[in-house]
């Protein structure tokens, strides 16, 4: 039997589209009468837009429903834990110039999502202690949770995607969840199709090995949402699927 799953891409706070997102794939389960295939969100779920701490509590609370969803670790979401954890410790993969809340990072914004006021204008420690104090335990257990990748039939979710020539089960997390180059240079075939986001693209692309389901919603760009049956690939559109053909 063809496996089916569903994934959506990087929604970076906007959780508007994210909830559209999320209403396409109950349309198309409708049509379909499949209740059960996991929706696998693709990690940076937070900064740069406008309701970060409101996409954590609607997948807190969808998965302690039952809802079959599934989110991964994007590096924003470990660049957020790490800053809850310990304001002054640095993700190893970020330019050392930058922190979590430099303005090109977008934590200003998920801060402020929480009510967490002008993070850059007070004193480093009485902003950590209102993070603290504001954001709910239960999102900082999630955050902390997050796994990195997830395997299902013939596809491999990950945010970022893998290193190549590097069996699946042997990545490491700073690959799933930060490389660019190397993985999207290489055309081979992985062992799987490897779904991933983490870089921008006009619109989800499905390159033959691996489909980019970035379309840049921190950006003002779409969400998008995709049903996967096999290694065939559909988005999921307001007028239904439109299905994604290998580039040649």
């Amino acid at each position: 039997m063809t496996l089916r799953s569903y994934a959506i891409g990087d929604i970076h706070g906007q959780l508007g589209l994210l909830k559209q997102a999320h209403q396409r794939i109950a349309e198309d389960r409708a049509r379909t009468g499949d209740a059960d295939a996991p929706v696998v969100h693709l990690g940076d779920l937070v900064d740069r837009g406008p309701d970060s701490a409101g996409v954590i509590a609607l997948l807190v609370e969808g998965i302690a429903a039952g809802r079959p969803w599934i989110a991964l670790k994007g590096n924003h979401d470990r660049m957020f834990a790490l800053y809850l954890d310990t304001p002054a410790e640095h993700d190893p993969m970020l330019r050392a110039d930058y922190d979590y809340v430099h303005p090109k990072i977008g934590g200003i914004e998920t801060l402020a999502s929480y009510g967490v006021a002008e993070p850059t204008a007070r004193p480093a420690l009485e902003v950590h202690a209102d993070a603290i104090d504001r954001v709910p335990a239960n999102h900082r257990a999630f955050l902390s949770a997050l796994p990195d990748h997830h395997r299902r039939g013939e596809v491999f979710f990950a945010h970022a995607g893998i290193r190549p020539g590097v069996p699946l089960d042997d990545q490491v997390e700073d690959d799933l969840i930060w490389i660019r180059g190397l993985f999207h240079q290489d055309r081979r075939d992985h062992g799987a199709l490897i779904v991933h986001g983490h870089t921008p693209v006009e619109a989800a692309t499905h390159y033959g090995n691996r489909v980019n389901l970035d379309s840049g919603a921190a950006f003002g760009g779409p969400l998008s949402a995709v049903v996967i049956e096999g290694r065939d690939v559909f988005l999921l559109t307001d007028d239904g699927r439109r299905k994604l053909e290998p580039q040649g």
